[in-house]
């Protein structure tokens, strides 16, 4: 799943008035700057004024959702296939994958793209319950995976109840504080206007549920902005992620049983929902330099972009067969702002992982937004290889906020054993969809911010390996004072030291990096 955080839907109306709310955002690029005790920052600035010059230009492969490549701020810097003519409907460089001009989408089919999808656990426990149809329940906690399916039992059938209702909830609510709207007369009506008007004592709640809500909001037109969001949400959740009925493999049209199976999508790398795509990338390759929107941490870099998520959890089939297309043609790093709490066939995802290593293509992933200890429990895809062995080329990238005094996130998963550092990760500006700008929070901004780092660093020194350069990453991250606690992600007061929730247990730094690269290189 898409690793950003957007509004919470569990508390009700009163959090869509708190989430109206206008906060006051830090610069755009406040995370460019050095690391200071209220702007802790990744020394960018610093980085470039070294003046050290480029010497090779690096290809990013955006996993994502979807990348609109047309943004003002993206359109130059996007990969084209120098080995395939566009919109001639041949595959002109033989790579089993026809106009794939600007990269591949393995979610979408002759018919369309898929938008909505199952989440993971979904898929497995409909597997489970077709296993075990007709057994007993003694019988089922006899298998070795009956815990588990008791668990997604319980979980999903609890988890699609609530979102059935609180989708249907909202839609009414919605309905009704539309219908309040239209007779004050007023496009963005006031508490004052909506109080004023007589209604039928069927809707005296919406009424005083609206009058309360625009109070806090101020605006009854972000209000609806933020409504219409809780109920795409919901709509999702309820009629899709937990659906043990809806199979978007009919769209794909591919043989899902086989998990080597290469040659399926199309080639709409866009999709029906590019913002979270579109974030990311803007947020490694946003131009440089040209007086418009921002500006991307790496500049001598293109991205190629792989669609496999959906809305809902990316499937380890195709997380596998992005991770090789990008291999093959010609990404050196990767960024992946995805994950999720179960696998389906992790087995195909670490070949893949194994076969960029091969490569020397250097995997940069999210560590997720569940507020968890991973090294407790589990988060995929991950670096794991099976026994004792862990991908040399894969970073894990917790998320961190501008104060020192709080730093990690408070939706971050953490772990002294399975994170590797932390990166700038909240109010994080970048591009999104229709020549827009926006702040999104997640580990998802954060590892795009440390896939750019290591894009600007390698475009230097071109002669390291992948192994290498996240040694140099991991090396020279920014440490804080030993006795420096802040609060665990997930909880209200308990605190620990920040040096204990990764394994270097620093934040990343653009300018040691690029010095100890220096090092390193010769």
């Amino acid at each position: 799943m898409k690793l950003n955080k957007f509004i919470l839907l569990g508390a009700g109306l009163a959090m869509i008035a708190t989430a109206t709310a206008q906060e006051k955002k830090p610069a755009k690029d406040w995370y460019h700057a050095r690391p200071t005790k209220k702007n802790m920052g990744i020394a960018l600035n610093d980085a470039y004024a070294l003046g050290i010059p480029a010497k090779k230009t690096i290809v990013v492969a955006v996993i994502d959702g979807g990348t609109d490549i047309n943004h003002p701020d993206l359109k130059d810097v996007i990969w084209h296939n120098p080995g395939e003519i566009p919109f001639n409907n041949i595959d002109d460089d033989k790579n089993g994958y026809v106009d794939d001009t600007v990269g591949w989408n393995f979610i979408g089919g002759k018919s369309g793209n898929v938008g909505k999808d199952n989440l993971e656990a979904t898929r497995v426990y409909k597997k489970l319950k077709e296993q075990f149809a007709g057994m007993t329940d003694e019988q089922i906690a006899a298998q070795p995976e009956g815990a588990l399916y008791s668990k997604l039992k319980s979980d999903i059938g609890t988890k699609s109840m609530i979102y059935k209702k609180l989708y249907e909830t909202y839609k009414e609510m919605n309905e009704n504080w539309s219908a309040i709207a239209v007779k004050t007369g007023k496009i963005n009506p006031t508490a004052a206007d909506v109080e004023a008007v007589t209604i039928s004592s069927e809707q005296e709640k919406y009424k005083t549920s609206l009058v309360k809500a625009l109070k806090k909001a101020g605006s009854f037109l972000e209000l609806k902005k933020q409504l219409n969001e809780a109920i795409e949400q919901l709509d999702g959740m309820a009629n899709y992620q937990y659906n043990l009925d809806f199979d978007s493999r009919v769209i794909v049209g591919d043989n899902y049983a086989n998990s080597h199976e290469r040659f399926y999508g199309n080639n709409d790398v866009v999709g029906p929902d590019a913002s979270h795509g579109t974030h990311v990338a803007g947020i490694i390759a946003a131009k440089r330099g040209n007086n418009v929107g921002m500006d991307g941490v790496a500049d001598n870099v293109r991205i190629m972009v792989v669609r496999v998520v959906p809305d809902g959890d990316e499937r380890d089939k195709d997380v596998a067969n992005g991770i090789r297309y990008a291999v093959e043609n010609g990404a050196q790093v990767i960024n992946m702002s995805f994950g999720k709490g179960y696998k389906w066939d992790k087995e195909v995802v670490n070949e893949a992982v194994k076969y960029a290593e091969s490569k020397g293509v250097l995997l940069v992933h999210a560590a997720g937004n569940s507020s968890l200890n991973v090294d407790v429990e589990a988060n995929y895809p991950n670096d794991s290889l099976g026994g004792n062995e862990f991908a040399k080329n894969w970073i894990e990238v917790g998320a961190s906020r501008p104060a020192a005094k709080e730093l990690a996130t408070d939706f971050s998963n953490y772990g002294q054993n399975n994170v590797d550092l932390f990166s700038p990760g909240q109010d994080i500006y970048s591009t999104i969809p229709n020549n827009d700008y926006a702040y999104f929070n997640g580990t998802s901004m954060a590892a795009p911010v440390c896939a750019g780092v290591a894009t600007f660093v390698w475009s230097r020194y071109p002669t390291l390996t992948a192994e290498q350069l996240k040694q140099v990453l991991e090396g020279s991250v920014y440490k804080m004072k030993s006795s420096t606690k802040v609060i665990i992600p997930g909880s209200k007061k308990e605190k620990a030291p920040f040096v204990t929730m990764s394994k270097t247990g620093g934040l990343l730094n653009a300018k040691n990096a690029l010095i100890q690269a220096g090092t390193v290189a010769k």
